[in-house]
């Protein structure tokens, strides 16, 4: 494995997500057909990723840094469900998982996502890595959301593709840099509850929100994807290739 910082791998994983967000934002603007048949795969493979993590990486470290920080995952886990039912009931649209708007909501959801990278790097380059890994793919996805979104509520294709892009892929890179001298800073038994909470916020984006919604568009091998997944987390581990 590259011998690198972590705050390198941080900004490359950061970095890297706003591009994929850029490139589903992009994709649906070209071409609406091709995005919303890549979208349902995307989301499979970053579940498969993203259940795996926590369960078997993510969660036993942070109670080897901190006992308690399964309840620290368990509050992650009813931070995310009750952010996605006060969204819900806010704007009717069941694809968002955080904020008051949909934009606002989006921004939040992103930002979270460049913490969590700083968060899980911090913890363990394996971790970080498949973290990354499976939130990088589903911002595919997030980015294609986005853009449809914008244009149901009537903006004009090109601002929404501007839109989205500031709203949705640029503040995933913005949050882990925020987040970084923070988080290099914490001691272990507070990194342990941090890394517990996004734990827990992985198992709710996984198996509560990417998962669910990729199987209601009933394409076929989804579920081979979702294995996929499964399997890439498994290998990179077993096989110690980082």
């Amino acid at each position: 494995m590259l011998e690198l910082s972590t705050f390198t791998w941080i900004a490359i994983f950061a970095i890297s997500a706003a591009i994929i967000n850029t490139i589903g934002i992009l994709v649906i603007h070209k071409n609406k057909e091709l995005a919303e048949k890549l979208k349902p795969y995307f989301m499979c493979f970053a579940s498969g990723v993203l259940i795996s993590v926590p369960l078997m990486f993510a969660l036993p470290e942070a109670i080897g840094k901190n006992y308690y920080a399964g309840f620290a995952a368990l509050i992650g886990f009813l931070f995310m469900f009750l952010s996605n039912t006060l969204i819900g009931r806010i704007t009717g649209e069941k694809s968002l998982a955080f904020g008051i708007t949909a934009a606002e909501g989006i921004g939040i959801h992103s930002l979270i996502d460049g913490a969590i990278y700083a968060i899980t790097f911090r913890a363990s380059i394996v971790v970080g890595f498949l973290s990354g890994i499976g939130l990088g793919v589903h911002e595919f996805a997030a980015g294609v959301i986005t853009y449809g979104l914008l244009i149901s509520s009537g903006v004009s294709r090109q601002k929404a593709a501007l839109y989205a892009f500031f709203v949705a892929a640029l503040t995933t890179p913005v949050g882990a840099f925020i987040a970084y001298p923070i988080i290099s800073k914490l001691t272990a038994p507070v990194l342990g509850l941090a890394l517990g909470f996004v734990a827990g916020v992985l198992i709710y984006v996984s198996a509560a929100h990417l998962l669910p919604e990729a199987q209601g568009y009933e394409k076929q091998h989804s579920s081979w994807a979702f294995g996929a997944g499964v399997a890439l987390a498994l290998f990179i581990v077993l096989t110690k290739i980082i």
